[in-house]
């Protein structure tokens, strides 16, 4: 738990107490940034990006919630800012053109969370970005169809496809170690 004389720290721009804060957060939201941009060199620039906000903005926290829940969402708002650039691409295929038929759950009891992930980061970036916002980060279709700029049915439409192809991946790769 981060506490509270190093935000306030931070707020005063100590640079030891900025320092501490960067040092406790700096795995964790790496690990998220990797998770939305899908490789480990634009996720650093994410990283560093997050961090100029957390520091540009810190006065900003009002401890109504937790801290982690306040820097993960600058970190998450971070990730979705970088993807927005041109080259992300959703598929938009409607909801009705999905299959709605239940996938094997049990596949994905097979494999660690480490591996899951790694299979998700090879995700394509429209499938990639909606599984982590909907199935990680917990928001909910309409939420994400706000921070993305596209439909609710769009993002339901990816998060299916994307498990889809996550359990293809798995399935590939449980074949390949059998």
């Amino acid at each position: 738990m981060l506490s509270g004389e190093i935000i306030t720290g931070c707020i005063k721009e100590d640079r030891s107490c900025q320092q501490a804060l960067f040092e406790q957060y700096a795995g964790k939201m790496l690990s998220l940034c990797i998770r939305y941009c899908g490789n480990r060199e634009d996720a650093e620039d994410v990283l560093q990006e997050g961090f100029i906000q957390v520091f540009d903005h810190i006065g900003d926290f009002r401890k109504e919630g937790s801290f982690d829940g306040w820097i993960r969402k600058i970190f998450v708002n971070a990730s979705l800012a970088h993807l927005r650039k041109p080259y992300l691409k959703y598929e938009l295929n409607t909801l009705e053109q999905v299959s709605e038929t239940p996938d094997d759950t049990s596949i994905l009891d097979m494999y660690s969370s480490k591996e899951i992930l790694e299979c998700v980061s090879g995700l394509p970036d429209g499938y990639r970005v909606v599984f982590n916002l909907f199935a990680i980060e917990g928001y909910s279709h309409r939420e994400i169809a706000e921070m993305l700029q596209i439909t609710e049915s769009t993002s339901r439409t990816q998060f299916f496809k994307g498990r889809k192809a996550l359990r293809a991946k798995l399935s590939r790769k449980e074949v390949t170690t059998s």
